[in-house]
């Protein structure tokens, strides 16, 4: 039987990839399981707690925790879109993924990356209303607001992927079928497909960059308009409380914007197979991750509630 690099030497089209993921080394792989492993059940732990300690205790019920609940589906969804594969390459010696199931990987993991980059501009508007306009915040942020802002980010999130995707889609490749990723991102696609990827690499600078420095902008506007309402407090302890509820939200937007941005926005002459990888690692698996732990597991109100949900149980 041929292996799928003779079938391409004899000019078939790819109809399966072989993912390598982060070393072809055995002892590696292992260790690389297990490490992946304790992230994903972290992951998937962290949020799934989030998510009932929220629906659970009705003085959360807030939009902020409302948008919270979103980022917490959305990091299982993220996370849930690679390392289940990666995992079962790393203990199988089939590491080759069928060309629809890489598509459909790619689609995934490039909607939750854009929901969640959207959904945190959204957040930065929500820590907007609440520090600068603090007497209008109910009705700035009533629960029809915070739905449609919430389905606007769903619904972009899911149009830019589905550009991405589309296009990838109507590629050939027929000179390589050898992915040396954990996954099927969009840059090593297009650097193994045969055909013509300047349109692909424009929507991914256009329509990926619009949807990341968008929100990025957003995001920033929303912080000059809170550092100057925070500066105009004039007690100390005013400032500090103030400046702690945006305080994981910057935490998190950092780790996210910086990788995602030195990922995608990057013209692909600086492309890098082991900084690529490195940048995924961080946005796709390791902020999912601390998310919970960053960004509600250090809050109070949430803190006292996980206490209260496991007091009843």
């Amino acid at each position: 039987m041929e292996s799928p690099h003779q079938i391409l030497q004899n000019g078939t089209v790819v109809t399966e990839f072989i993912l390598l993921g982060l070393s072809s080394d055995p002892e590696v792989q292992l260790i690389l399981f297990g490490f992946f492993l304790l992230i994903y059940l972290v992951a998937l732990t962290g949020n799934v707690l989030i998510l009932l300690t929220i629906s659970l205790d009705s003085k959360l019920h807030s939009p902020m925790y409302f948008f919270l609940c979103n980022l917490s589906v959305i990091d299982i969804g993220y996370t849930s879109s690679t390392i289940p594969k990666m995992l079962m390459n790393y203990i199988s010696q089939d590491k080759t993924i069928s060309r629809s199931g890489c598509l459909s990987q790619t689609y995934f993991f490039i909607s939750f990356g854009g929901i969640e980059c959207l959904l945190l501009g959204v957040m930065a508007y929500d820590r907007y209303a609440a520090i600068c306009h603090p007497l209008q915040y109910s009705v700035l942020m009533r629960p029809k607001v915070c739905a449609s802002l919430a389905a606007t980010a769903w619904i972009l999130g899911l149009a830019n992927s589905g550009v991405h995707s589309g296009l990838i889609s109507l590629l050939s490749f027929c000179r390589d079928n050898v992915i040396h990723h954990f996954f099927c991102d969009v840059t090593p696609l297009l650097q193994l497909s045969c055909s013509n990827t300047q349109i692909n690499q424009i929507a991914v600078f256009v329509v990926g960059g619009s949807v990341i420095v968008g929100s990025f902008l957003c995001t920033l506007v929303s912080y000059v308009y809170i550092v100057a309402s925070i500066l105009r407090i004039r007690s100390k302890d005013g400032r500090l409380k103030a400046f702690s509820t945006c305080a994981s939200h910057l935490t998190v937007v950092n780790v996210f914007y910086g990788t995602a941005i030195f990922t995608y926005i990057l013209p692909s002459s600086s492309y890098s197979e082991i900084k690529d990888q490195v940048l995924s690692v961080l946005y796709g698996i390791i902020a999912p991750m601390l998310n919970p732990i960053v960004y509600s597991l250090r809050n109070r109100d949430v803190k006292n509630a996980l206490r209260k949900a496991m007091g009843r149980m």
